[in-house]
């Protein structure tokens, strides 16, 4: 687990989790302008199969959102993972903003344009 590694994928709104160079995960998002702030949506977390149980689901959360917050944007936890997280770590509670419907219309919009194209 020494080459594992994390980095942020903007061209692909997501961040990924890499062992020696391969993505073995990612948490993916949207960005969304339509707040006060910037905000991110975050809707999507996996971890390879095989990669389970060692924490990395954890450490990439960790990092996705340690970015999204230096970035100055808010947090959007739509992804069931990432609630669970943010549950679990309230140190990232003043960055959070409720799931809004206009949120949840914007992701769906965006994934069926992304899916079409």
């Amino acid at each position: 687990m020494s080459d594992m590694t994390v980095r942020h994928n903007p061209g692909r709104e997501r961040f990924e989790i890499l062992d020696a160079g391969n993505v073995i995960g990612k948490a993916v998002y949207k960005e969304y302008d339509g707040g006060e702030s910037p905000q991110r949506i975050f809707y999507h977390t996996v971890i390879n199969e095989e990669y389970g149980g060692q924490g990395l689901a954890g450490r990439l959360a960790t990092a996705a959102l340690d970015s999204t917050v230096q970035a100055g944007s808010s947090i959007i936890p739509v992804c069931p993972f990432i609630k669970k997280f943010l549950a679990k770590h309230p140190e990232y509670s003043a960055n959070v903003v409720p799931v809004a419907p206009a949120h949840l219309e914007f992701l769906d919009s965006a994934l069926s344009a992304r899916a079409r194209g």
